[in-house]
């Protein structure tokens, strides 16, 4: 045998490949290559971050003054030669006056109040002091005088809605500039706002109505509110939850569990596919011709919404469910059947809780899609101008009502500022409805979540 000599401890090497700690121009135009697609994928992400965070500022900074209003607190006469002329102090009779009257009532409190404070303000005229408060603000009066009518003939302290352009002022959407070409306004009026303000007498708050108005007339956008969006809005969903959930569900575990596998539930697979991807207006369409005039459900009312939304949301939930179900290993199947289950008992003891964070998180996922659609509801009249609250379940799912994304569409059709302050204050409402069901969702996977 021949010996070979043992290359030395430190000799350099000679061989044409070169050190494998020294880069060649390959490995650094790999190297390089992939610098440059975490770059790209930093720089996409990025700009999506500030899309988001554009977006989320522009919504808020819109919207936060919706949950401000103004009010002025007055002590107001009540006359009783207005309000109640046969004094019989008789609810029924009283209700037979008009809001008209106690806006007279209302005028009167506020000179009252400009004299006892002593505020002199050039060019005011009696336009000005009637503009300053809501013209919600007589009905607020009048309800509170039917509500107790041994009021009539007092004085008492009211705080009533101040106008719109009264409450865009100290929300800076009204400037003394604009006033002087607004019609609805002058910067007189504004002048005795601010005197009042620094009396005490006009102040800027929380406004809890916003949560639980009905919607207003255009004249009166301070006193709009989301409270029948809000509650058409939960009513519809529930009809969607106990509909869309179990039937969406069991048609998952069905197809992907016991139908055979033939023509037609290949068809049926198609053309659940093809739903998913329908334009949800195609659905509005759809409840208009099968609930609306061939059922004889009435339009606007929240069992249509619900139905509608139901059929929509039901490819969702079955595509979700069934890739959550094709998730769990085939080796579970076949243990359970292994020791002797039967292929019901396999599915619904060991695969169903297997894939139940799946299916809860598209299944909520599709909730909230369903939440956001507007155009479905359009078509079915949930647009109608609703100031009533619906009756409590089950009778309040056939009443008419609104709903939160039809609602911040309504509001951005009219002319008045104030309204488009009010829609984006209803879309960050929206917004946290959907971020708190996605919080669920995740809640939800984590708590049901197994290892195999």
């Amino acid at each position: 045998m021949t010996d070979l000599p043992l290359s030395q401890p430190g000799a350099a090497r000679t061989d044409k490949a070169g050190s494998l700690l020294a880069q060649d121009a390959r490995i650094k135009s790999r190297n390089a290559a992939e610098k440059r697609f975490r770059t790209y994928g930093a720089t996409a992400i990025g700009i999506a971050v500030l899309a988001l965070v554009v977006l989320l500022v522009t919504i808020i900074g819109n919207g936060a003054g919706a949950f401000r209003q103004s009010y002025l607190t007055l002590p107001v006469t009540l006359d009783a030669e207005l309000i109640d002329p046969e004094g019989n102090r008789d609810p029924t009779e009283m209700s037979q006056i008009l809001t008209l009257s106690y806006g007279r009532v209302l005028d009167q409190a506020v000179q009252d109040a400009i004299s006892a404070q002593n505020i002199q303000i050039e060019g005011l005229v009696e336009d000005d002091i009637r503009g300053l408060i809501s013209r919600e603000a007589s009905s607020q009066v009048r309800n509170r005088v039917l509500e107790d009518p041994e009021l009539v003939g007092q004085t008492v302290e009211f705080n009533v809605l101040a106008g719109g352009r009264i409450d865009g002022y100290f929300k800076n959407r009204v400037t003394m500039e604009s006033a002087e070409r607004d019609g609805n306004t002058s910067p007189a009026q504004l002048m005795l706002a601010d005197a009042l303000k620094e009396r005490g007498m006009l102040v800027t708050r929380f406004n809890w109505n916003f949560l639980t108005n009905p919607d207003a007339s255009d004249q009166r956008p301070e006193a709009a509110g989301v409270g029948v969006a809000i509650l058409g809005s939960l009513y519809m969903m529930l009809v969607v939850l106990v509909l869309a959930v179990p039937i969406g569900v069991a048609a998952s575990i069905y197809l992907e569990e016991f139908a055979p596998k033939n023509r037609l539930t290949d068809i049926i697979e198609v053309n659940i596919s093809n739903l998913a991807a329908v334009p949800s207006i195609v659905f509005g369409i759809l409840g208009l011709a099968a609930f609306i005039n061939f059922a004889g459900l009435p339009q606007s009312a929240p069992i249509v919404g619900g139905l509608v939304l139901t059929l929509m949301t039901l490819p969702t939930i079955i595509i979700s469910t069934r890739a959550a179900l094709k998730a769990v290993p085939p080796s579970i199947r076949d243990a359970a059947l292994g020791v002797g289950a039967s292929k019901m008992q396999s599915v619904f003891h060991h695969v169903l809780p297997l894939a139940m964070p799946g299916i809860l998180t598209g299944t909520i996922i599709g909730l909230a899609q369903a939440l956001g659609e507007t155009a479905p509801l359009l078509l079915i009249g949930m647009v109608a101008f609703v100031t009533e609250y619906p009756d409590p379940l089950p009778q309040g799912l056939f009443d008419p009502a609104s709903a939160l994304p039809v609602q911040v569409y309504n509001w951005t059709q009219r002319s008045d500022p104030a309204f488009f302050e009010r829609a984006s204050g209803a879309i960050i409402i929206l917004l946290i409805f959907l971020l708190c069901m996605n919080l669920l969702a995740i809640y939800l996977r984590r708590k049901f979540e197994r290892r195999w």
